[in-house]
């Protein structure tokens, strides 16, 4: 056999035994599943399916009935490990969503399941919605969880402090078990601090549109500074404001493994860019991303920030876009 020919049977051989998870997608079909009936095509799919791994609803509106029907079918693969779930409650009213999810987490407490990943991102099911989804935070099947969405839940101060509470429990639970729970991605307000600080292990904290404010900010800046491998740090089209600022550059001294930052979006005016242009300075050199636009900065912050980055080799993204420069500070800034 010819050189050229081994290599082609050894490439086939890696492409044949190559590992990919395996599960069930509807993703984007935009379909309407009110009844059991109506979910019949998911659940032959999920039935059909020998190691389920995975099952992602994202794009569709699911009822109360066909939630049942899908639920009862998972209880079979207790191999679950991601429930990709986002975008699939609209046009549905709240009383609804809380039972769906209800079924949704029995099932999976019912499989044995342990969850790796939770994505139940822009459903707004709000405080209600946390209520139903209590009793899965607070079971065996999230002891592993290593990814938790909730963007753009509606959550407020109550399903915020609803959701801190069934982690801290799942938390306390799972360490007595000695499976402490690793979650990586947590979204929520200002009553997630206190989870921070005890899970300790958080690479990335995404809290977009959350209506948090500078008291806040600050709680939760203070909990960052026990996740020193935090690596992103997304609080986008949050209230910070030069007070939030100022609590957030007191801790990212001990940040020094971020890689993203994006505050757009979040009030902080030039002194508040100017708080973080102080801290940043000097360290913070595996930067990459710095997204600090619509701010209402003026020109003597943005040459603070410019002065900043001039040590960040690893610096790809710089966003100042939607700030109040004038002419003279965008001169400033591109000299």
């Amino acid at each position: 056999m010819s050189l050229s020919n081994k290599l082609d049977s050894v490439t086939e051989a890696l492409e044949n035994t190559r590992v990919s998870p395996s599960g069930v997608s509807f993703a984007g079909k935009s379909l309407k599943l009110d009844t059991e009936e109506d979910a019949k095509q998911v659940v032959e799919e999920i039935d059909g399916c020998p190691k389920l791994e995975y099952l992602n609803l994202e794009g569709n509106t699911v009822g109360v009935e066909a939630s049942k029907a899908i639920a009862k079918a998972l209880e079979k693969h207790p191999e679950f490990k991601r429930a990709l779930w986002k975008d699939m409650f609209t046009g549905r009213m709240k009383t609804e969503i809380p039972k769906a999810l209800q079924y949704f987490g029995s099932g999976l407490v019912t499989a044995g399941a342990r969850l790796t990943e939770l994505d139940l991102s822009d459903n707004a099911f709000g405080p209600i919605g946390v209520e139903g989804l209590a009793a899965l935070l607070r079971s065996s099947s999230c002891y592993a969880l290593e990814e938790l969405r909730l963007n753009n839940n509606g959550l407020g101060i109550t399903g915020g402090k609803l959701l801190a509470a069934a982690l801290t429990d799942c938390y306390n639970c799972s360490k007595k078990r000695r499976k402490a729970v690793g979650t990586k991605k947590n979204d929520g307000a200002k009553a997630l601090a206190q989870v921070f600080k005890m899970i300790g292990t958080l690479e990335e904290i995404a809290m977009p549109q959350n209506g948090i404010y500078h008291i806040g900010i600050s709680a939760l800046s203070e909990a960052f500074t026990y996740n020193h491998n935090l690596q992103i740090l997304n609080l986008n089209d949050n209230t910070i404001g030069p007070k939030g600022a100022e609590a957030i550059a007191r801790a990212l001294p001990n940040l020094q493994s971020l890689k993203e930052i994006n505050f757009g979006d979040c009030l902080l005016k030039t002194k508040g860019a100017m708080f973080l242009a102080n801290s940043l300075k000097g360290a913070h050199l595996d930067l990459q991303e710095l997204i600090l636009g619509f701010n209402e900065i003026k020109k003597d912050g943005a040459y603070q920030l410019a002065l900043a980055m001039m040590n960040k080799s690893k610096l790809k993204n710089l966003v100042l876009d939607g700030n109040q420069f004038g002419e003279e500070g965008r001169k400033q800034l591109k000299k």
